[in-house]
């Protein structure tokens, strides 16, 4: 028996580092992944549906610092399939990596996994915290024993600064023709962020794709978050949110 979609909200997701400084949702459903990397939601806010495309991203030159928390990640999945019977995923959500390099509990977030999974049935799915790590465990089979497959969606940025319109461009190349209002987020989680609010060159090749892709959206002009270290920006406004 397939479950009724979760609400992230009831989860307080909302309060997740990837969500904070956005805009006040009714509902929000994760809907995967629909090129790889970038995450798929669908949100309510003010009895409007509308469509969210996120990606978090990190510099090449910085990726092994999420390389060592995804490794661990993994370990500690691996750990909860221990304790478990069935076949499941766990598709993570976000996970404040730099935030809890030296006190998260891997053990205990294991622990976690291993309980909750034991309240699922085929078809079930529940959003797991524990800390700031958020990630969805859906079970696929019942068995005797236990397999979980384990996704993350953290993109490694190998362009110039300069070129990060072109991600911008390809977010919105996956809803070309949008029947609700869409929103673009983008959480770079670099030490030494890309996005550069003083670069004009950068800001004015962002803006330009922004521009074109608002004249085919009249009625809901594209909202696109690009959030770092240094704050939160919506980029059609130019409007510093944080």
């Amino acid at each position: 028996m397939q479950s009724k979609q979760l609400n992230l909200i009831d989860a307080y997701f909302q309060n997740s580092n990837f969500f904070r400084h956005m805009p006040i949702f009714d509902v929000i459903h994760y809907n995967g992944h629909p090129d790889g990397k970038a995450q798929l939601f669908t949100a309510v806010r003010e009895e409007q549906e509308c469509t969210i495309v996120a990606i978090t991203m990190i510099r090449q030159e910085e990726d092994f610092l999420w390389d060592s928390a995804e490794d661990l990640l993994e370990s500690c999945v691996w750990q909860a399939s221990q304790a478990m019977h069935g076949v499941y995923t766990f598709d993570l959500l976000t996970f404040d990596f730099h935030k809890e390099a030296k006190s998260f509990d891997y053990k205990e977030m294991s622990q976690v996994i291993a309980n909750e999974s034991r309240r699922l049935i085929p078809g079930g799915e529940r959003l797991i915290k524990y800390s700031s790590a958020y990630g969805i465990l859906k079970k696929l089979l019942d068995e005797s024993w236990a397999k979980v497959t384990f996704k993350t969606s953290v993109e490694v940025y190998k362009d110039k600064p300069k070129l990060l319109y072109l991600l911008v461009k390809r977010l919105f190349k996956l809803y070309e023709f949008p029947r609700n209002p869409l929103i673009v987020l983008i959480n770079d989680v670099s030490s030494h962020p890309v996005y550069d609010p003083g670069n004009q060159e950068q800001n004015d090749l962002i803006s330009k794709i922004i521009d074109e892709k608002s004249k085919d959206m009249m009625e809901f002009p594209p909202e696109v978050y690009m959030q770092n270290k240094h704050g939160v920006w919506e980029l059609l406004s130019k409007a510093r949110i944080r």
